[in-house]
């Protein structure tokens, strides 16, 4: 399908309605309207499986699912059989319910590493609780961000360190100091800067490329000769790497680790784990001053929690990281050829671990192009792809990736017209899509 004839009308009109009643026009800024090309931004029907229909009435194969929560595929009969069950018995009381310790029990079993977990409903909520457990066990005012991950939180902590710092005081901000990632040197640079100041270090233990050798052990070791807390956010990580997370597979064992995204397939669940002498100061069992951890009401939904319980046991028994990675090289190594092949192999650039593969798009001078993104995801949604990323869910069969790999090559050789051409423009349709974190509309 010619870009020029894929129109989405009853989407754009949605797409209006959603501006005139809900800030950004939805309720995730990676999903606004903003990061697709002007007038091609669907709004979602249904989905089943690897595919998602848009009120148009087109069919997408998807990637990315739910920011990469939905990792086994939407509506997933494992995952749905155990929310209905949970829901017909009730969905929150006024005291524990029994599905919390078994829960927790299954959460435990998963990532052995951790002694005790709490749950949540979103990943804002437990690197929050982590850096203010840390700031209580150390006594100390500082948290050290990993600068090279883009996010961990809707918190002032966090968000006061990025463009969008708005509303923010700079007293918060300024607490908050920032280490790159695999450079032991500069990290305990940073530490002795700010010796007996900083609570805790703070990262993604792995992101679009390995840790290199030993660095998660060096980072372990400065943590503690300088007696602040390590954190794993495992919010991408977490089932993806190994069912354990990054830390299972690493075998570098964080003090506090937070988990989310796959851990629901798309229901509203997170968790905070971690060794038991920490945890235990956001409990009733220590003589010290309390720590307002969590404290969330609807944290311990059981239809939630169920459905944690059966992703977990899901990704056990059937193998399903495993398939993430096997179905990510596949795809990997098809949009590989397939760019090469249209001779921009150096401009469409596949990254990351297999299981969580990202996209750059590159300018005639090799550098990240906003505009060619945008030409790039034309063409994939013209060929009923949507792909912000090439994160796989394990619902995706051969057929999926294969007719992605033929969408792929028929962008690609737009994009070598365009890159010969010296501008992107004229296959455009509009505007460039924006990044995410930018400080004016």
């Amino acid at each position: 399908m010619d870009t020029e004839d894929f129109l989405l009308p009853r989407s754009r009109e949605a797409n209006a309605r959603l501006h005139e009643l809900i800030p950004g026009g939805a309720h995730t800024y990676a999903k606004g309207d903003d990061q697709y090309p002007e007038d091609l931004a669907p709004v979602i029907s249904h989905g089943l499986g690897a595919h998602v229909w848009d009120v148009d009435g087109n069919r997408y194969v998807e990637y990315g699912s739910g920011l990469r929560s939905v990792s086994l595929g939407h509506a997933h009969p494992r995952v749905l059989e155990a929310v209905r069950r949970e829901i017909d018995r009730g969905g929150n009381f006024v005291r524990p319910s029994v599905v919390e310790i078994e829960a927790a029990e299954r959460f435990l079993a998963t990532v052995p590493t951790a002694e005790m977990v709490k749950f949540a409903k979103n990943g804002s909520d437990v690197t929050t609780a982590a850096v203010r457990l840390a700031r209580a066990v150390t006594g100390r005012p500082r948290v050290a961000v990993c600068g090279d991950h883009p996010f961990f939180s809707v918190d002032d902590w966090f968000i006061g360190t990025t463009p969008m710092s708005a509303g923010i005081p700079a007293a918060t901000t300024e607490l908050t100091v920032a280490f790159p990632y695999g450079d032991l040197a500069a990290t305990e640079e940073l530490l002795d800067r700010y010796r007996g100041e900083v609570a805790c270090l703070i990262l993604e233990p792995a992101g679009h490329t390995e840790p290199p050798p030993g660095y998660l052990a060096g980072l372990r070791e400065l943590a503690d000769r300088h007696g602040c807390v390590l954190v794993f956010d495992e919010m991408i990580t977490g089932l993806r790497w190994s069912e354990a997370g990054a830390q299972g597979l690493y075998g570098v064992v964080p003090d506090l680790s937070t988990f989310g995204k796959a851990l629901g397939n798309g229901f509203a669940v997170s968790a905070l784990a971690g060794r038991r002498e920490l945890m235990e100061w956001g409990g009733l069992r220590h003589a010290g001053d309390r720590v307002f951890l969590l404290s969330t009401t609807h944290g311990a939904e059981t239809h939630a929690l169920a459905a944690a319980i059966a992703v977990q046991t899901t990704y056990a028994e059937e193998g399903v990281t495993a398939r993430l990675h096997a179905l990510g090289e596949r795809l990997a190594a098809g949009v590989r050829e397939a760019a090469a092949g249209m001779g921009v192999g150096d401009h469409v650039v596949v990254r990351g671990r297999a299981s969580n593969l990202v996209f750059a798009t590159l300018d005639e001078r090799g550098l990240p192009s906003q505009a060619y993104r945008t030409l790039f995801l034309r063409r994939l949604l013209a060929g009923g792809v949507l792909a912000p990323s090439f994160v796989v869910s394990s619902a995706l069969d051969d057929a999926d990736i294969d007719h992605t790999v033929d969408v792929v090559a028929q962008a690609c050789a737009v994009y070598r017209k365009a890159l010969d051409a010296g501008d992107p423009t004229p296959w455009l349709g509009g505007r460039p899509v924006k990044p995410v974190f930018r400080r004016s509309v």
